[in-house]
């Protein structure tokens, strides 16, 4: 790439849900230097909109300075800023003759038949999407259970509306969701689904896809492996073998709610510049995603990205806000250290491990294959045995959900001299404070 790099950089463009590695990326932006993205709504919107192919519509990618394949891009996520008023989400039922096996990916129109059609909006309600070729009821997929939900001002709570509210919203719904000009998604505040009336829930928002480029052409919802599984044998053009999958993903569509503003994320360079992007932020998710969505919404995120020379890894590695850890992987406080420094007195223990959270991001097609996964990563990176990991994982950690059916946080207490000899000593440490 030949381009000016640019201290800091802008992004509101979108991909049509295919993560490119052929195709131009933005900037480059300099290592170290931020970037400042505009992002549009994740999951339902997309998923109601068929010529978006890959399910989601995240940014288009940006080439960081420097990055290579075989080093790694650590993210920090400065703040993000919810920017929709509203937004719509609830279970979701694909249907059949609308898609050729995967809605997300290879939808069709059930009565011409057009692959990824276009479609105009006509009305509210379920049947609004419209094929633009033929008129006829082109969504993929509709709610079995759903709602519309309103923030606050201050950006605290939001609160779930009847039908009459749901329907005021819905005729609006590019408005209310202040959805990006770039854009092209249909609104799924347009279902105006009203299932859950005067719910109230918390807001806490986190960026549900955030990574780099894989290797190779994958629709963006799938860069993971679990959905990415869906993938193996596909009768559309983005089919893979699992080797493949394993090979070429970067695990961007992490759903962990622990990847929000103050958080770190390490992520793996498979194609030069890295191709950094990001979206599907959510408002709030408990862990799991077990409704298998959450609250979509536009908004604003700053993340500033630094170039990891020769860190190679598997998949991502985040370093959480302190508050997010398990109990167990927390750092320790003056008085515990006081007291292991006496227990190890007492019984001739040489020398105390100095040791630092980290949590390694794993995925497969169930939660069993993405803790598997997530091991190994570990195990590998630093150079150990799977059941080291295991057990440092069980006294000094947690393996918690990210995303029902399959990613997973490894997380545990790394010894500083593992962090020394992986050169993430200095990073972890900044993140973490002195110990």
């Amino acid at each position: 790439m030949n381009k000016t790099v640019v201290e800091t950089l802008f992004v509101n463009h979108f991909v049509n849900g295919i993560l490119d590695p052929g195709k131009e990326m933005l900037g480059p932006v300099k290592d170290g230097g931020p970037i400042i993205a505009n992002t549009a709504p994740g999951c339902w919107g997309p998923m109601m909109t068929p010529s978006i192919i890959g399910g989601h519509e995240v940014t288009k990618p940006v080439y960081v300075e420097g990055a290579e394949p075989g080093d790694a891009i650590a993210i920090r996520i400065e703040s993000i800023t919810v920017t929709s008023h509203a937004t719509a989400s609830g279970n979701d039922k694909m249907i059949e003759d609308r898609a050729d096996g995967d809605g997300y990916v290879a939808a069709k129109c059930p009565e011409c038949g057009t692959k990824n059609p276009e479609t105009v909006i006509k009305g509210i309600g379920m049947e609004a999407i419209r094929c633009a070729n033929c008129g006829a009821d082109a969504t993929p997929f509709v709610f079995t259970h759903g709602y519309t939900i309103f923030f606050s001002e201050k950006g605290d709570v939001g609160l779930t509306l009847p039908r009459e509210a749901a329907e005021t919203i819905a005729k609006d719904g590019r408005a209310y969701m202040k959805t990006p000009e770039a854009s092209v998604q249909n609104p799924v505040v347009t279902f105006a689904p009203h299932d859950l009336v005067g719910t109230m829930a918390r807001m806490r928002p986190f960026l549900g896809q955030l990574g780099t480029t894989p290797s190779r052409p994958t629709p963006d919802s799938h860069n993971a492996g679990d959905f990415g599984s869906f993938l193996v044998g596909a009768p559309h053009d983005y089919a893979v073998t699992e080797e493949e999958l394993e090979t070429h993903r970067t695990d961007g569509h992490l759903d962990v709610n622990r990847v929000r503003a103050g958080a770190v994320l390490i992520c793996p360079v498979k194609v030069p510049g890295g191709g950094i992007y990001l979206g599907d932020m959510h408002a709030m998710q408990g862990d799991g995603e077990i409704a298998g969505h959450t609250t979509d919404v536009s908004g604003l995120a700053h993340l500033q990205v630094s170039v990891l020379k020769g860190v190679n890894i598997k998949g991502p590695i985040l370093l959480p806000n302190i508050e997010d850890l398990p109990y167990t992987a927390k750092p320790f406080s003056a008085e515990e250290k006081q007291s292991a420094r006496q227990l190890a007195d007492t019984w001739e223990v040489a020398k105390i491990e100095e040791s630092y959270p980290v949590s390694f991001i794993g995925s497969g097609p169930n939660l069993n294959d993405a803790t598997d996964n997530g091991l190994k990563r570990a195990a590998d990176f630093f150079g150990v045995t799977v059941p080291e990991i295991m057990n440092r994982a069980t006294i000094t950690g947690a393996i918690e959900i990210g995303r029902h059916p399959g990613v997973v946080t490894v997380t545990f207490l790394a010894p500083e001299r593992y962090l020394r000899k992986k050169d993430l000593f200095e990073l972890v440490k900044n993140q973490y404070g002195q110990q």
